[in-house]
Parts: structure tokens; C-alpha cells; sequence
């Protein structure tokens, strides 16, 4: 199904199974803070259960669903409901007061921090990693290992009327197109767009659209001519199902860059290097497991970061985050 700004039920079923992948809840259990405010981890105060509220991008789920596994081994009285929907999607809910952090592949919008503002929301933004926006074409594509942002433009913009492989470059096969990416509500949507396209939401008509990533890598992989997009995480995964490409941004593809660890911390990866980040309501700082929660996202949980495939922060840059986080901790807790 191509591009529909109107497929809800497409994209509650995308999410449903984004969580399933990833193996994060998304349960509606009540549950209530133990009576003592505990931060610390072991076991269960009686009954109680500290819940921690997430929602946002699929590109950051993949480092969050690991931290949210290791941190709950620690913190056993603690449980992170991640839900898995865009970052788009978790500004709306972090607008609307119902979590605790966003995840986002994109900086949030002065539009956005507006709407938070109105409704007495104060964000604290961390960064929480680095990644290359991997362009990936099918593991059978034998004709192109590099593309320029020209040639990236001339396919993804709105109104483009290339259908083939030729259409970009004579020298390509009359191979059809078959384009593959995530939607409107995506951060990796916003960002690609503007970078490629010069402009936000500005897009082909022609492509199928998921808020899953993993039904993208399904369909470039099923598709001889297929192309798509993704943060670093989901190639790395998948890279017996499909190839990476060099991303060039002058005029000449042999000038490309390979997506590496190296190419997207030294910036080099140009221009789809890119940070991610966590947004942590500051009310919610007042809580001892939100404390905790985003502590250890900034401490241990970077291990993780590597793990799944994206780019820690150096030591300059993680001692920022840190420091933030403590003030912002402070402010809120001496009110």
C-alpha cells in the first residue's frame, strides 16, 4: 500500500508488530509506586511496581529496548512501557502529558516545544547516541554501490516521475523502482526529507509507507529493484537481507561514503549523519525511577548504544548529557 496520511489502521498494526519485535510492553496494568519512593534496584517493595512512561522513534526503540531489558534486570521493581509509534507521535503524547521520555530521531520543532509550553511541559533534551540514515537496496542489486544526493532527489521528491532504474542513470537497468520507507510520523521521515528533498514532509507519492522499519527491510528485500530507508540499527541487523549504499554529496557517485561507525562520528557521512536523542518531561525528574531510568540510559545503557549498531557519544559529549540531567534533577527536585 503506498502512501496514505489517513492509514490509521495500517499504522496501529505496524506498531503492534514493531512491538512485538522488539519484544516491548505495551500493557495497561495499573500499578502503584511503593510507599517509600524507593529509587534503588532489587526486589519488589510489596505490591507496588514504579512504571516509567515511552513512546516515540523506531530508529532510538532499538538502543531503548535493550536498556529497558537490562535496566528492569536491575531494577526489579521498576517496569518501562515502551511503546514504539514515531517521534512524531511521542511529542503528541508528550504534549498531552501521558509519558515520561520521547524518543526521537530528529530534534523536537519549535512548533512542538510551543504545544508543550501551553500545556506546562518542560522538556530536558539529551542526546543519547549518533547514526548514519542508511539508504539500502536489495542483497541482489548488482549495478550501484554508490548514489549522489542528486540522484537521491531525483527519485524520493515530490512529483518525481522516475519509475525505473534507468530513469536515474542510463547506464542502470530497466529495472523497476520499488521504493520503501517509513511514514509522516517518523523522525527518519522528517529528517530524510529535508536533507534529500530540502524540504520536510516534501516526498514522492510513489513509495510504500511504514511505520514499522522492518517492513521496509522486507520489502527492499523482496523486490529486485527495491530501494529504502532507516536509521544505521536495522541495516546492521539485516545485512544478509540487504545492501548499504555509499551516499555521496557532490556530483560524482565515486565520491561516496560508506555508513561507518568512523564516517558518522568524524561527520564525514555526509549528509545523513545524524544524533538521536531521549526527551524526559522535567516534572517526571521528580520521580526517583525516572531518575534512575534516564541515569543509567546515560551511564551503563551506552554500552548498548554500540551494541545494536549506532555510534556512542564521546567522552565531551556524554559529560554534557550528564551534567544536564543533574542540573535539570536539581531544579526540579528543590522546588
Amino acid at each position: 500500500m503506498f502512501r496514505n496520511r489517513d492509514g490509521q489502521a495500517a499504522l496501529k498494526a505496524s506498531v503492534l508488530m514493531s512491538l512485538m519485535i522488539f519484544g516491548v510492553g505495551c500493557s495497561v496494568e495499573s500499578v502503584d509506586a511503593p510507599a517509600d519512593g524507593s529509587g534503588g534496584g532489587g526486589p519488589a517493595l510489596g505490591s507496588g511496581v514504579r512504571r516509567i512512561q515511552v513512546d516515540g522513534s523506531s530508529t532510538v526503540a532499538k538502543v531503548a529496548a535493550a536498556v529497558q531489558e537490562e535496566f528492569e534486570s536491575r531494577f526489579t521493581d521498576t517496569k518501562v512501557a515502551l511503546k514504539v509509534t514515531g517521534s512524531g507521535t511521542g511529542f503528541k503524547e508528550m504534549i498531552a502529558g501521558r509519558i515520561d521520555v520521547a524518543n526521537a530521531s530528529r530534534a523536537v520543532k519549535d512548533s512542538e516545544l510551543a504545544d508543550c509550553a501551553a500545556n506546562g511541559v518542560e522538556l530536558l533534551e539529551l542526546r543519547i547516541a549518533l547514526d548514519g540514515l542508511t539508504v539500502c537496496v536489495n542483497a541482489e542489486n548488482d549495478w550501484v554501490d554508490s548514489v549522489t544526493v542528486g540522484q537521491l532527489n531525483k527519485i524520493w521528491a515530490a512529483g518525481s516521475e522516475v519509475t525505473t532504474w534507468k530513469d536515474v542513470d542510463p547506464n542502470w537497468p530497466d529495472e523497476k523502482l520499488s521504493l520503501f520507507g517509513p511514514g509522516e510520523e517518523s523522525g527518519t521521515f522528517d529528517f530524510f526529507t529535508e536533507e534529500i528533498n530540502g524540504e520536510e514532509d516534501s516526498i514522492t507519492d510513489n513509495y510504500s509507507a511504514s511505520a514499522d522499519d522492518n517492513v521496509t527491510i522486507t520489502g527492499i528485500a523482496g523486490e529486485n529493484g527495491g530501494m529504502g530507508f532507516f536509521g544505521y540499527a536495522y541495516f546492521y541487523a539485516n545485512q544478509d537481507k540487504v545492501r548499504a549504499l555509499k551516499i555521496s554529496a557532490t556530483e560524482d557517485p565515486a565520491d561516496g561514503v560508506a555508513p561507518t561507525s568512523e564516517t558518522v562520528k568524524s561527520g564525514e557521512y555526509a549528509p545523513l549523519s545524524r544524533p538521536l536523542f531521549i526527551y524526559v518531561k522535567k516534572e517526571s525528574l521528580k520521580k526517583p525511577e525516572v531518575q534512575d531510568y534516564v541515569r543509567f540510559f546515560l551511564t551503563d545503557g551506552q554500552k548498548m548504544v554500540g551494541d545494536v549498531g549506532y555510534v556512542s557519544l564521546d567522552a565531551a559529549e556524554l559529560k554534557i548529557a550528564q551534567e544536564s540531567l543533574e542540573a535539570a534533577i536539581a531544579e526540579v527536585t528543590a522546588e
